[in-house]
């Protein structure tokens, strides 16, 4: 692949995020790659039969006009799903190979070692086999840092727990935005539960999960599904905020509570904390949130050169001749701040610029190659519990005041303005905003929403006290 498909590529991007917005792009675009064009037809992978199932649904004709607008001559576009391509081109380990002395893992085991958690059901019934997971993505590789501390721990503690000892915790539910690292720690905590050898460990999206249990509708092998599911002894599921559909969500409560209720451990992870998952019921939402809870926060500076550094050793394992100056790396740990893909993006490419013309890695290469993933800081995320907190404490009133059924005007008004600021600064849907306050009904947060929008235009006072209370939220 030259280096100009990969140029009209990234430009190709860059006007998908304009069309789509950040959010979206983020959502579904980010993880898309270019393998290859030819002829008339561009060839694009995604990670997952989700991704790929909702972007040629949703997205594809988008995706080719936007080709178009580059290269008219494009009529096509593929989208595959590279997972597959991982399990055959990566090199598999020898069964013997160990991690190094005082690393404290076992050996790794291979793909074929893991697919199996279900025992002889799992052959011949594609539904039931866990996820492909990704060689690379071991506890090894995984970057330690102030923001996901808490979440390493936690799940080398579940990796290295054996068959009959008490659960310390149940469910892990870990959360973080895109590209932080919670598919890299969920397929960790996989490879070295199953690489102890002493218990089942099964590794499913919520995709495949969703996949399964409909193919086992269709095929009238439900109930084999739910023994084998609720047979093994660690279930990890990624990306649950994609579970949909209500039997779906009912087999997955179902089977959630099955597997605690036996003592056997559940890691979960999703891009949200379990009380914002609106789309699932109270009860899962509930059960989610009474076992351990822990954010993967931002990556700092320090934590970003790690990585960086990391990226690169392990790309000098294939080449040895790359290098890339500490200033280079320093650089791009200062100005690339999203996320982990990026910086992950940031390394490939130089390498790529590096293999394919022979010039050396230099700052102006990487100020070149790397200008479209330095992006503007983005607001703070509010979330809903802050506003209640810091109204409440702006107006002396507690939280339980604003989540109580009390109908005094010291209590009315603050609580009118909490709703109107989780309105105005979250997503959050008005029935969602009423649940969190209280269980109220929509009706009444948009009565108190418009309530304080006509109350700003003529009460300074008010509108200045407002102005003070975004700012504590957004600081």
């Amino acid at each position: 692949m030259s280096g100009t498909d990969q140029e009209r590529w990234l430009r190709v991007k860059e006007r998908l995020r304009a069309e789509v917005g950040d959010e979206i792009y983020q959502s579904w675009f980010a993880r898309m790659d270019l393998e290859r064009i030819e002829g008339d037809t561009v060839h694009l992978s995604v990670p997952t039969r989700f991704l790929k199932s909702w972007i040629q649904s949703h997205y594809l004709d988008r995706v080719l006009l936007c080709w178009q607008a580059e290269q008219p001559e494009i009529q096509k576009i593929d989208v595959a799903v590279r997972s597959a391509v991982i399990r055959t081109a990566l090199p598999k380990p020898k069964p013997a190979e160990a991690i190094e002395p005082g690393q404290g893992m076992r050996p790794r085991p291979d793909i074929g070692d893991v697919r199996p958690a279900f025992g002889p059901l799992s052959s011949g019934h594609d539904a039931l086999g866990g996820s492909p997971l990704d060689l690379r993505l071991t506890f090894d590789t995984f970057v330690v840092g102030r923001s996901n501390t808490l979440a390493h721990a936690a799940a080398k503690q579940v990796a290295v727990g054996r068959r009959g000892e008490p659960v310390m915790f149940n469910p892990l539910y870990v959360h973080a935005g895109v590209g932080l690292g919670k598919t890299h720690l969920l397929q960790a905590t996989t490879w070295a539960g199953n690489g102890a050898g002493e218990r089942r460990v099964l590794y499913l999206t919520a995709e495949k999960f969703m996949y399964g249990f409909v193919s086992a509708l269709r095929t009238q092998t439900a109930l084999a599904f739910k023994e084998a599911l609720r047979g093994i002894d660690v279930l990890v599921i990624d990306d649950l905020q994609f579970l949909q559909g209500k039997s779906t969500q009912a087999e997955f409560c179902h089977t959630l509570n099955a597997l605690i209720d036996a003592g056997r451990q559940v890691v979960i992870a999703a891009d949200r904390p379990p009380t914002d998952l609106e789309s699932l019921d109270d009860r899962v939402r509930s059960r989610l949130a009474g076992g351990l809870v822990v954010e993967m926060g931002a990556l700092g500076e320090e934590l970003r050169l790690e990585i960086l550094k990391t990226r690169v050793n392990a790309a000098r394992q294939y080449h040895p001749a790359f290098e890339v100056p500490a200033p280079v790396l320093a650089y791009i740990a200062k100005s690339v701040t999203h996320n982990g893909r990026d910086l992950e993006g940031a390394i490939n490419r130089l390498l790529a610029h590096n293999k394919l013309t022979g010039q050396p890695v230099t700052m102006e290469m990487a100020e070149r190659e790397v200008r479209d993933l330095i992006r503007p800081q983005e607001p703070k995320r509010v979330k809903i519990e802050d506003i209640q907190r810091i109204v409440a404490r702006q107006y002396n009133v507690s939280r339980a005041d604003l989540l109580s059924s009390r109908r005094t005007a010291n209590v009315v008004r603050p609580r009118q303005v909490a709703m109107y600021l989780a309105k105005t600064l979250t997503l959050r849907s008005l029935p969602e905003i009423g649940r969190r306050f209280g269980g109220r009904d929509h009706t009444t947060v948009l009565h108190a929403v418009r309530k304080i929008e006509g109350l700003v235009g003529n009460d300074t006072m008010l509108a200045d006290e407002i102005e003070v209370l975004k700012r504590q939220l957004q600081e």
